[in-house]
């Protein structure tokens, strides 16, 4: 089993020169890929556009997402999302999410919560079919664009799509619909239990999941969390415990990472919850105490 540790930014970082020393730091310190986030609702660089900067500076950099994929034009989203994977060789890395339901997020996304699953469920095989290269009746706001063919194709064949969330539905799309499984805010039991709803629901359409394919998405902290930021949290996760969702210190980063692999996770993208002082030195504590898991 191949395991791979990405290192995640929320966005925040906005300084062109912070942002690439931190993705230089990673490549030294032998991680898998940088990924960016996408929150619409709060300040923030958007994730495809900066990316892309990122990879035409860095030949070797990995490029990941988590992005909002309900309330897109599916027809620009997959010629953005083709193009980059095209210039980047095959470096992209695609995880759709619905969006957080809190805050700005609830109307900033476009698409009421109640509706976001089924436009989740109808977007992935029209981007599969339009990726693949295959003539593809593309709807939209104005109406249906028919049998549209996508030049160019992503590098990789398939361009992976990989899906978030961790409710049963979530669980049954992702199954259903998509290459992979990357949830956050997930203890390792729950991890477990949600990788065989997901197995089940794939094979009761005809599918198979690769193994490979189970990943989750850590926040973690190197120092004890302001009261605000665990309040946020609990709200979020809605559990008052969160010692098994979000790490403090880098000793118990590895104590997750662990039991996640011994629940057959093995992609992982580590977000520090606070910037810290010098990204060189973090990526360095990081990889002295995570790295050796990576095989």
């Amino acid at each position: 089993m191949k395991v791979r540790i990405g290192i995640g930014t929320a966005g925040h970082v906005t300084d062109p020169a912070v942002l690439e020393s931190i993705c230089v730091a990673l490549l030294a310190n032998d991680f898998d890929s940088i990924w960016v986030s996408e929150v619409l609702s709060q300040p923030g660089l958007d994730p495809l556009v900066s990316l892309a900067w990122l990879a035409g500076r860095l030949e070797k950099l990995k490029i990941g997402t988590t992005f909002l994929l309900p309330g897109r034009n599916l027809l620009r989203l997959a010629r953005q999302l083709a193009t980059l994977d095209f210039l980047t060789q095959g470096r992209l890395l695609i995880t759709g999410v619905p969006g957080i339901t809190l805050g700005g997020e609830a109307t900033a996304v476009g698409v009421p919560q109640p509706e976001r699953s089924r436009a989740i469920e109808e977007a992935i095989p029209v981007l599969r079919s339009l990726f693949a290269g295959e003539p593809t009746d593309v709807p939209g706001p104005a109406g249906i664009t028919e049998q549209v063919v996508l030049e160019p194709l992503p590098h990789q064949q398939p361009l992976e799509i990989w899906l978030g969330g961790s409710v049963r539905s979530s669980l049954v799309r992702c199954g259903r619909y998509s290459d992979g499984w990357l949830p956050a805010m997930i203890d390792a039991d729950q991890a477990a239990k949600g990788k065989v709803v997901v197995e089940e629901a794939a094979r009761e359409v005809g599918r198979e999941m690769d193994p490979e394919h189970f990943g989750v998405s850590i926040g973690y902290a190197v120092e004890a969390l302001s009261p605000h930021t665990l309040t946020a949290l609990q709200q979020r996760s809605k559990r008052d415990d969160l010692d098994e969702i979000v790490p403090v210190g880098y000793d118990h980063v590895r104590r997750l990472l662990e039991g996640y692999l011994e629940a057959g996770f093995s992609k992982f993208v580590l977000r520090p919850m606070m910037q810290p002082e010098s990204w060189d030195a973090e990526m360095e504590a990081l990889a002295n105490a995570v790295g050796d898991l990576q095989t």
